[in-house]
C-alpha cells in the first residue's frame, strides 16, 4: 500500500519554491532548483508532494533505469539494442520516483559500481546501479546540499546537465541515462555553497518562516487535519490536485511551441550583462523559465510579466558577492529588470509566506 503524501495544492505560501519546482517539472532542462531558507519551512514536504502530484509515466518493465520505451535519449543501451533488434518490450505505468540522497552517501552509492571480478571472469559488464540510475526520469532531492562533499555535488550537477552518468573502473566503462530534476535545499546559517556550484543550479528559491499569525494557524490546522485522517484530507483536495496535474501535462505538450520575441531575448541578455553575470547560463535559464511559465498558463507567447516573475529566481544566485554591499541580490535583479525593460515595478506587497514580492508591472 502506498504511503499517503500531503497534497501539493494544500501547501500554504512559499510561492517561490512552488513555482520553481513546477517550472522544472514542465522543463527539466532548466537545471534544477536550489531552495535556501529557514528550518521547518516545509521544504521536503513540498518536494514529496510534487513527486506524488505528477502523473504516472510509461517505463520498460524490470528496467533499473526507468527507461522510456519511446525516447532513445532516456533509455538504457540494453533497451535500445532490444528495440533495434525488434524485440517485444514489456511496458508498465509507474509513479514518478523521488530519490532522497542521504548526507553520508559515497560516490559508489550515488553513481553505481562495476563488479570487476565478474566482468573479468564471466566477460559481462556487471553493473550495480546507484541512486542516479534510480532517479532517472524522477526527482533527486539533496537536503543540506551545502554540507555535501563538493566532489559529489559536482557529479550530481554533471549528470543533471548531461542527462547521462558514466562509471569507469579498471578500463571498463558503463553509461546510463540520468535525466532528473535536481532539487537541493539548505540553511544559509550552515554555510554557503561554492559560487561555481551554485551557478549550476537553474533556479534559486528563498523561503522564509511565515510571519503572519493567521497564516501560521492555518498551516498548523491543516497539518493537524492531515495527521488525524490523511486519506480524508487527500480526498478533500483531490479535485484541485487533478486540475493541477492536468495543467502540468498540458504545459509539457505546449512547451515546444512557445515563442519568445527577439526584443525580449535581447533585453534578458542586457539584464544579465548589466548585472555582470558570468557566462551565458543565466540568459539560457531565464529564457527557458519564461517559456515554461507561459506554457503553464496555456499561452504560446512569452510576455514581459512572465520574465518579471522568473528573472529573480534565475539570476539572484549568479551575482558576484560583495561583502561590503548590504543590498539584497533579488532586489538588485528587480531594479535592473525594471530599468532595462522600461517598466515600473509596483510597490512591494508582502506575500503570505513572509517574503515580499512585487505585485505587477505597470
Amino acid at each position: 500500500m502506498r504511503r499517503v503524501v500531503f497534497p501539493f495544492t494544500a501547501i500554504v505560501g512559499q510561492e517561490e519554491m512552488k513555482l520553481s519546482l513546477l517550472l522544472n517539472v514542465i522543463d527539466p532542462k532548466i537545471g534544477g532548483v536550489m531552495i535556501m531558507g529557514d528550518r521547518g519551512t516545509g521544504k521536503s514536504t513540498t518536494i514529496r508532494a510534487l513527486a506524488d502530484l505528477l502523473p504516472e509515466i510509461p517505463v520498460v518493465a524490470n528496467d533499473p533505469f526507468n527507461s522510456d520505451p519511446s525516447d532513445p535519449d532516456i533509455m538504457s543501451d540494453e533497451v535500445r539494442t532490444l528495440i533495434e533488434l525488434g524485440a517485444e518490450i514489456p511496458v508498465v505505468q509507474k509513479k514518478v520516483i523521488m530519490v532522497d540522497l542521504p548526507l553520508g552517501a559515497t560516490e559508489d552509492r550515488v553513481c553505481g559500481t562495476i563488479d570487476i571480478e565478474k566482468a573479468l571472469s564471466e566477460g559481462v559488464k556487471a553493473f550495480e546501479p546507484g541512486l542516479l540510475a534510480k532517479a532517472n526520469r524522477g526527482i533527486l532531492y539533496v537536503d543540506e546540499v551545502n554540507l555535501l562533499d563538493d566532489h559529489l555535488v559536482d557529479v550530481l550537477l554533471d549528470s543533471a546537465a548531461s542527462g547521462w552518468n558514466t562509471v569507469e573502473r579498471e578500463g571498463i566503462s558503463i553509461r546510463h541515462p540520468a535525466r532528473f530534476v535536481l532539487v537541493g535545499s539548505g540553511n544559509p546559517e550552515e554555510g554557503e555553497l561554492r559560487p561555481q556550484l551554485l551557478d549550476r543550479f537553474g533556479m534559486h528559491a528563498e523561503i522564509r518562516t511565515v510571519k503572519e499569525p493567521a497564516l501560521r494557524v492555518e498551516i498548523v490546522e491543516q497539518r493537524a487535519e492531515f495527521d488525524q485522517n490523511p486519506q480524508e484530507f487527500v480526498d478533500k483536495n483531490q479535485t484541485s490536485q487533478d486540475a493541477l496535474q492536468e495543467k502540468i501535462v498540458s504545459a509539457q505538450k505546449l512547451l515546444p511551441g512557445v515563442k519568445i520575441d527577439y526584443d525580449l531575448r535581447v533585453k534578458i541578455s542586457e539584464v544579465c550583462s548589466e548585472l555582470d553575470v558570468d557566462g551565458l547560463r543565466g540568459d539560457i535559464v531565464t529564457n527557458r523559465a519564461a517559456k515554461a511559465i507561459a506554457a503553464f498558463e496555456g499561452r504560446t507567447e512569452v510576455t514581459i510579466d512572465d520574465i518579471r516573475r522568473v528573472i529573480t529566481l534565475c539570476l539572484r544566485h549568479r551575482l558576484r558577492k560583495d561583502p561590503l554591499e548590504s543590498i539584497d541580490s533579488g532586489y538588485k535583479v528587480e531594479k535592473t529588470f525594471s530599468r532595462v525593460f522600461g517598466v515600473e515595478v509596483t510597490e512591494d506587497t508582502t506575500q503570505p509566506n513572509g517574503t515580499s514580492q512585487k505585485s505587477g508591472v505597470r
